[in-house]
């Protein structure tokens, strides 16, 4: 581990603390996967139960049973990934868009949300920290990478290491590209590119070997439509080999990027 993060023969802690269920196995499920083969304990931490979601077609699930089936989904992909703890916040989940009300994610006072979390840090310790970068746009992902940070910044206990994580620009702009090709009249093709630059990633980790069992946990969110549903083979294999991380503390400095979070 890297100097100061662990005692020696301690097994590292990482925490991930995402806003949804299934942000925690669409977007870093390979990151946990890699975490628990390196003897890494992990554990997520959800602030809200995604009940502004809709239910994928043909599931059989209805707007009234989908809080339960999610958190029920998250439990069981979360399990699959090697996550030993899973915590939820209890704020509701704000949707895309309209008024946010003052117990969603979105329209709760930071302050709060981030005592939240703060609170789950300062009890599980963690000696790695990742949240979402947000790059997508979501309010609820920009909310809760706001409130991670700022509990971070607050808790009595110091976290060795924190990042944000990245949907790399190169591959959205590869996935507008499919879009544009499958269904010229998305909304999405007229869109600016979202996800990080190039230069402002800092670690990326070579999951190929997860790729599996990633598939697996995706499989239990079975509520939800996969954001790689329908991909192409190669950027399908693009999206879940690899993780993309932005290093926020300590403050990245230049050079090469990292290979590891937990090294």
């Amino acid at each position: 581990m890297h100097p100061g993060i662990t005692d020696e023969g301690e097994p590292p802690r990482l925490m991930v603390v995402v806003a949804h269920p299934d942000d925690e196995t669409f977007g870093c499920g390979s990151l946990l996967l890699h975490a628990a083969a390196a003897g890494a304990t992990a554990a997520v931490c959800c602030a809200t139960r995604g009940e502004a979601g809709e239910p994928a077609p043909g599931s059989g699930v209805t707007m009234a049973q989908l809080p339960a089936v999610r958190e029920r989904e998250l439990r069981t992909a979360a399990a699959l990934l090697g996550v030993s703890r899973v915590d939820l916040l209890g704020f509701a989940d704000s949707g895309l868009a309209g008024t946010a009300g003052p117990r969603t994610l979105a329209g709760a006072p930071l302050g709060e949300v981030a005592e939240r979390v703060r609170e789950h840090i300062e009890d599980f310790r963690p000696h790695v920290l990742v949240t979402l970068d947000a790059s997508d746009g979501h309010r609820d992902h920009a909310r809760i990478r706001d409130a991670t940070l700022a509990a971070a910044g607050s808790a009595g206990w110091r976290v060795g290491k924190i990042y944000l994580h990245c949907l790399p620009q190169a591959l959205m702009r590869r996935w507008l590209e499919h879009v544009a090709r499958e269904n010229p009249a998305s909304p999405y093709v007229e869109a600016d590119v979202p996800g990080t630059p190039e230069e402002f990633i800092t670690t990326v980790v070579d999951t190929r070997a997860h790729l599996a069992a990633r598939e697996r946990a995706i499989a239990a969110h079975a509520s939800q439509v996969s954001p790689y549903e329908g991909l192409p083979a190669d950027l399908r294999h693009a999206f879940l080999t690899a993780e993309h991380l932005r290093r926020v503390e300590p403050a990245w400095t230049g050079g090469d990027r990292e290979r590891d979070v937990l090294t």
